[in-house]
This record gives C-alpha cells, sequence and structure tokens, in this order.
C-alpha cells in the first residue's frame, strides 16, 4: 500500500555545553501546533520486530519538581486512557486510573 499523505511532526532539542537540554520546541502543523515550547516530552515507539518500545525522555534543566510531578501524573493517566482505547479492557484501564490517584495522593498534587 502506497503512503497517500505525510504529516510531519518536528522536535528541536537546544543542549547547552554538556548536553543537558535547554529548550525543547516542537512542531506537528496538522495539529495546528508551530514552534511550541515545552519544558518535557516523552517519546515512545514500538519495535515490531524486536517486540521492544524505543524511548526517548528528556526534560530542560529548569523544570520545576513540582511540575514534573503534574506531567508524570498527567502522562499517565493519559496512557490509562490510550490503554483504554487501544485494548478496551475496562477493568486494567480502572486499575491504572486507580494507581494514578494513588500517585496523585504520593505526590501531594492535590496540594498544588
Amino acid at each position: 500500500m502506497a503512503i497517500k499523505r505525510q504529516a510531519p511532526i518536528e522536535i528541536n532539542v537546544s543542549l547547552d555545553e554538556n548536553k543537558i537540554p535547554e529548550k525543547i520546541i516542537w512542531s506537528a502543523p496538522d495539529g495546528g501546533v508551530e514552534n511550541q515550547e515545552a519544558k518535557a516530552m516523552l517519546l515512545s515507539f514500538w519495535d515490531g520486530i524486536n517486540k521492544e518500545s524505543l524511548r526517548m525522555d528528556l526534560w530542560v534543566k529548569e523544570m520545576p519538581i513540582d511540575e514534573m510531578k503534574l506531567f508524570f501524573h498527567q502522562s499517565l493517566l493519559s496512557m490509562s486512557d490510550s490503554f483504554y482505547k487501544a485494548i478496551q479492557d475496562e477493568k486494567m484501564a480502572a486499575t491504572m486510573k486507580d494507581f494514578c490517584e494513588y500517585f496523585a495522593e504520593k505526590m501531594e498534587l492535590k496540594k498544588l
């Protein structure tokens, strides 16, 4: 099957002299995103040949801890939603959401 269209996604990371991220800028024109600054990213791909995930996790050195906690919490919630959409396993998705509530409690996110 021939590819009919491509939708580019671009990520540019500015590094300091020690190769630590200082700035992350991304664009996804089909999604209406142009040169959006981000403080962190979690990027995962599935390698179907080797049956393993490939990932790249980056955050800028000025990322505040309280924002990092929120970022992980929201990422976990999003993964729960994506898991349900992909697998349709309500029981496990609910269990994942329960963990997200536990995570928020232990990270004291309700206080932020």
